[in-house]
């Protein structure tokens, strides 16, 4: 069962190496998708994948890398549309 999520992280999340760190999460824990920067700050996270690897994939964007602070995770179910087939960085 494929399930999808789309993620809007606030906080300080934008230089930090918040992107790699997601793509580095979602490869451990086998989801697909993309991460970008928002113009607002704000880091947009699209995620597919299994229920388990999903919602561990969710806990790691909470984490954040070493020099990142998440305040908010806002979560937001899609469809899963099943076109990807790894997790990339956008810009």
């Amino acid at each position: 069962m494929l399930i999808a999520r789309k993620f809007l992280i606030n906080g300080e999340v934008q230089g930090v190496g918040y992107r790699y760190f997601a793509q580095r999460a979602a490869a451990a824990h086998q989801v697909t998708g993309y991460v970008r920067n928002l113009a607002d700050g704000r880091v947009e996270v699209h995620v597919e994948g299994t229920p388990g690897g999903v919602e561990a994939f969710r806990h790691e964007l909470c984490a954040g890398p070493k020099f990142s602070r998440v305040e908010r995770l806002e979560e937001i179910n899609i469809e899963p549309t099943g076109s990807y087939s790894l997790f990339r960085i956008e810009n």
